[in-house]
């Protein structure tokens, strides 16, 4: 490699912002071409920043997904995903900002509001294209938002299709500073697997249950344990009532059973060997609203 080629090498951050529920993880997971960010219909599935490494011939592009920004901070929880989303905003050289074709919302307004105090460049991701019927209500809405900011390039796609993603990741490109590789190529992200585990054990749950318990429950690894070929997982569930426990459990333990069962087969696919996976429902009052409870069940500022 010549001199002038590591010269022309970028390597920079990625903050992936916006209200909840517009697709941000889908888009990530799209992105890098595999799932590290886990995903369902609820709005605040992502609770953590997640690092995913994206790495081509001239750059590698260092992601960081974040939970939704969101105006609500009555409890520990929300106000742990707000500073954890608006802390990543503020130490990255590009951020996009994801909203959701044909809606702009108070809340959108809420997040580009912190996207402007962080002074660094902003693409605006207009995902869901691909749910639109009518394409020409594109223009007139993107004509409606495009001056709301000096955003660096509004670029419409679609994160469920994978449309205009190379585009968009072009764009993102051209902001990141020069420099060499972070992580090692093969790498797609810093978090371990006992974490990995975690996050999909709740991911199945949340993608079964009705409207308040997934909120009210979080996932503790206590063992992870690898062997030649096989790997040992035993997880809690906490959540905070006896009787959300009996809703996880399910009628003759059928919803936990079926969501052990998905769960098992992602992380077999994600580690490559059996696994073998043990779940248990616990009862902790008042965990996302007790900040030392937070922080024990990993909960802790970067």
């Amino acid at each position: 490699m010549t001199a002038e080629s590591k010269a022309a090498h970028r390597c920079g951050f990625v903050a992936i912002v916006g209200r909840p529920n517009v697709g941000k993880s889908t888009l990530l997971n799209r992105l890098l071409g595999q799932k590290i960010s886990i995903t369902s219909r609820r709005p605040q599935t992502t609770r953590h920043r997640i690092l995913g490494i994206k790495t081509v011939p001239h750059a590698q592009v260092l992601y960081v997904d974040t939970p939704g920004l969101h105006s609500a901070t009555s409890r520990a929880i929300n106000r742990y995903m707000n500073r954890a989303a608006a802390g990543a905003i503020q130490e990255v050289d590009a951020i996009m900002l994801v909203v959701e074709a044909l809606r702009w919302m108070p809340a959108d307004e809420h997040v580009l509001g912190h996207c402007k105090l962080a002074g660094a460049p902003v693409i605006l991701a207009v995902n869901k294209v691909d749910l639109v019927a009518d394409k020409t209500r594109l223009l007139p809405y993107l004509a409606e938002i495009s001056p709301r900011a000096e955003f660096a390039r509004v670029v419409p796609v679609s994160a469920r299709k994978g449309d205009n993603l190379a585009e968009l990741e072009a764009q993102l490109i051209r902001h990141l500073p020069e420099g060499m590789p972070a992580f090692p190529e093969e790498q797609v992200t810093d978090r371990s697997e006992r974490f990995m585990a975690a996050e999909i054990v709740r991911e199945k749950l949340m993608r079964r249950l009705g409207k308040e318990v997934p909120y009210r429950l979080t996932v503790e690894v206590e063992r992870f344990e690898e062997r030649a070929d096989l790997v040992l997982v035993d997880t809690i569930i906490w959540v905070e009532r006896r009787g959300q426990k009996a809703i996880v459990v399910g009628r003759e333990g059928k919803l936990l059973k079926a969501a052990g069962e998905s769960a098992r087969k992602d992380l077999e696919a994600l580690l490559e060997r059996k696994v073998f996976l043990r779940t248990w429902v616990k009862v902790k009052e008042g965990w996302s609203d007790d900040e030392r409870a937070l922080r024990r069940l990993g909960y802790r500022d970067a």
